[in-house]
């Protein structure tokens, strides 16, 4: 495939559309949606959960690790898991995270 194919002839092209081609022919796609998730937390959970809570890593096999402040609210959490699993794929069921281990915070 020449240059020219590659980027489309000689149109110019936004950086956003060139660094996606760019990961997804690296194979980094999935890596970089997954370590979005780890973001999203807060925007997602709302401030009162994101205050007592830590989205620290997404494992390969989707399970997000969230550190939590007290028991108390890591009783409350685990009862709204599908909830926020869903709400963090997008509410579409499919996506990055299968399930959230919770873990209390040090």
């Amino acid at each position: 495939m020449s240059r020219d194919e590659r980027s489309g002839g000689n149109r110019p092209r936004a950086i956003a559309e060139a660094l996606a081609e760019m990961l997804r022919a690296s194979g980094l796609d999935h890596e970089v949606a997954r370590v979005a998730v780890l973001e999203r937390w807060a925007k997602v959970v709302g401030p009162q959960i994101a205050g007592v809570t830590q989205a620290r890593l997404i494992t390969d096999d989707g399970t997000l690790v969230v550190g939590v402040r007290t028991h108390g609210w890591m009783q409350e959490l685990s009862l709204m898991e599908r909830t926020l699993v869903a709400r963090l794929n997008g509410g579409d069921g499919v996506g990055e995270v299968k399930r959230i281990r919770w873990e209390l915070l040090r």
